[in-house]
């Protein structure tokens, strides 16, 4: 039967066209590793390097330039840790620990001519295994009951709930409103308030208004019959005038 993991998807974190290897002395004690140990003018074999991931498994891979064929390989389960160690002095070189399909082991040196490069493979690494992390926290929680109290909102037997939907209309209702449909304004201080304007007014200055046009038309028509019955009078002042002197005659006459 195939193991778990065969049927994975195969991703390719990082790819660097030129990596050195070198032989590195076995360690003495616990101290730290220095790539100034090691023959770093004379590498060892010189190829291709590819990170890839299988599952949450990395895999760093050292490949032939040309065939492609694989050099060597290490299987990476966590970073950092011992499958991948950094150096003391330079931030261009690593210790690996590669592996055969028998699960033989032994410990090779990295180095990288660009510290671009060197930048890349440890990125692409700390990457990978955030994102396992990630995952592993969400499993867990996946699997972990939920212990929370969940908030009830629901209505219990015989529960009953009273809306008052009519009294913004009351309140709306109750403002005070003037006739023409118009807002009071606040009269003016030591002043009286005046009437507010409405139709009525209008209407009544209209009428009049009109009426005094009447009313003058009148006039200039009285006016007109006056002058035209003036011209009249100075006759009848003067028949009134003769006749006065005829009875004066005859009164003179009479009196003789």
């Amino acid at each position: 039967m195939a193991t778990e993991g065969q049927f994975e998807y195969e991703s390719i974190l990082c790819v660097k066209p030129e990596v050195n290897v070198y032989r590195i002395p076995p360690r003495a004690s616990n101290r730290a590793i220095r790539a100034a140990d090691w023959k770093l003018d004379a590498p060892d074999w010189t190829g291709r390097m590819r990170v890839t991931a299988r599952g949450k498994v990395a895999f760093v891979k050292l490949e032939d330039k040309i065939s492609g064929e694989l050099f060597a390989q290490a299987p990476v389960e966590e970073y950092p840790g011992i499958a991948v160690e950094t150096v003391s002095d330079s931030s261009r070189y690593f210790v690996l620990r590669i592996q055969d399909d028998n699960g033989r082991s032994a410990f090779i040196g990295i180095g990288f001519g660009d510290r671009g490069d060197a930048f890349d493979f440890n990125v692409a690494l700390q990457d990978h295994f955030k994102w396992v992390k990630q995952e592993n926290e969400f499993s867990k929680q996946a699997q972990a009951p939920d212990t929370t109290p969940k908030l009830d909102l629901g209505f219990k037997e015989g529960q009953t709930i009273t809306l008052n939907i009519g009294q913004s209309k009351k309140k709306d209702r109750s403002r005070p409103q003037s006739s023409g449909g118009l807002g009071l304004l606040p009269p003016p201080p030591g002043g009286k308030l005046a009437p507010p304007p409405s139709s009525r007014s209008t209407n009544h200055n209209t009428q009049s208004s009109v009426g005094g046009n009447d009313t003058g038309c009148l006039l200039d028509l009285d006016s007109s019959n006056s002058n035209s019955v003036a011209p009249s009078n100075p006759t009848s002042t003067s028949a009134s005038t003769a006749s006065s002197d005829l009875w004066g005659d005859f009164d003179s006459v009479s009196s003789k």
